[in-house]
């Protein structure tokens, strides 16, 4: 029986990975279950899944979710640190489906103990991708991309050597604004923001699909797991997401990913790896699909691309300022501080700001120094805020 534990499991990606777990419960003990506020929730999956232990992030949400979990045996605990310590409890697989940086310090303290962690928290690799990629191998761990690219990707090469790549194509959908003039961008509302047309995602990544953040993360994902260069990763709209990354190789052979846009599939190749088992997703029938769409995305539509590659150009600790500029200027936007188009800007003055003072550069990538970049960023970015929100 395969000891399991799900971080984030009331969020898209949690939801899924329960479904499955749920679909064969005498191949899987559960050790810990994580969330948020939805502690209720929380609460019916450990039953449900007959959890060891439930975590919510939130300490004064603790006595709610033991209410809920009275008399069933499991285990209940709140916090930062309950939530490091539930990482620390023996399991073989673990999801990582937090959202933003405070993924990262759990998916450590699991990659100490050697567990193979199912990594669907992109961020983590994007703020420390080095000391992430180092901590598993010292432990014996295995990481397992979770981002349905980049299970593509890896889906892709298996059998193959990374010396024979020559290019990798990720595909966005180009979210909800994708086909919007330009000159309507500015005036765009969290509202029309979090309707995806295709996936069906929590709000924050939905709204990181319209500005094309989350898919700006994901080439930084892509170097950092794979080690391929920045001028070997290329981005592709594709607005039906059903190919969801290709693999050019130096014969010019191009070896493509194509299935629904349907998150179990991506975690179960992770769950069941290495097996390839059968998975409860649609079959597509390409005949009644007739047609694949492609084309180049436009950095004035979406300037996150561009800041990517800007990041892999400057390294260090780049990545970590860029996605903590990125989360608050998403906040802010949530919370219409800046327009829509104003959150690249933001994150823009916030690297451009401590590029300058000489705060991105890193030796060798430590814990304390990405946290203590996160919470720079973040500083400098409320301050951006305000003034970009003023000039607005």
């Amino acid at each position: 029986m395969k000891r399991v534990s799900i971080f984030g499991s009331t969020g898209s990606i949690g939801e899924n990975t329960v479904d499955l777990i749920a679909r064969a419960p005498e191949e899987y003990h559960v050790v810990a279950l994580t969330g948020g506020r939805n502690v209720d929730r929380l609460a019916e999956q450990a039953i449900a899944l007959n959890a060891e232990l439930a975590v919510t992030c939130f300490p004064e949400l603790k006595q709610r979710l033991a209410d809920r979990l009275s008399g069933t045996g499991i285990a209940v605990a709140a916090g930062e640190a309950a939530l490091l310590e539930a990482a620390a409890r023996p399991a073989d697989w673990i999801m990582s489906a937090i959202v933003g940086a405070a993924g990262l310090q759990p998916g450590l303290v699991a990659l100490e103990q050697g567990t193979t962690l199912a990594l669907a928290n992109k961020e983590s690799l994007v703020c420390a991708g080095a000391l992430l990629m180092e901590t598993a191998r010292t432990h014996g761990a295995s990481i397992l991309p979770v981002d349905s690219e980049h299970s593509a990707v890896a889906q892709a090469l298996v059998g193959e050597e990374i010396a024979d790549v020559e290019r990798v194509i990720i595909t966005a959908s180009g979210g909800a604004f994708r086909d919007w003039p330009l000159e309507r961008l500015p005036d765009a509302t969290p509202e029309q923001a979090s309707s995806h047309p295709n996936w069906d995602m929590g709000q924050r990544i939905t709204v990181d699909s319209a500005s094309m953040f989350n898919k700006a993360l994901e080439v930084i994902e892509t170097r950092e797991y794979f080690g391929f260069s920045p001028a070997q990763i290329e981005v592709l709209v594709h607005p039906q997401s059903l190919v969801h990354a290709l693999v050019g190789f130096n014969d010019g052979a191009l070896m493509a990913h194509v299935g629904p846009p349907d998150m179990r599939h991506a975690i179960g190749y992770a769950l069941h790896y290495p097996e390839r088992r059968r998975l409860p997703v649609e079959r597509l029938d390409l005949a009644k699909i007739g047609q694949l769409d492609f084309r180049a995305p436009c950095e004035r539509r979406w300037p996150a691309l561009r800041l990517a590659r800007e990041v892999m150009g400057r390294g260090g600790l780049s990545g970590a300022a860029f996605n903590a500029a990125k989360e608050q200027a998403l906040d802010a936007f949530l919370a219409r501080q800046i327009r829509f188009t104003d959150m690249a800007a933001v994150v823009e003055e916030v690297l451009n700001a401590m590029d300058g003072d000489g705060a991105l550069k890193c030796d060798r990538m430590r814990l304390d120094h990405v946290m203590e970049t996160d919470h720079l960023a973040r500083k400098c970015a409320a301050e951006a805020v305000l003034k970009i929100g003023t000039d607005a």
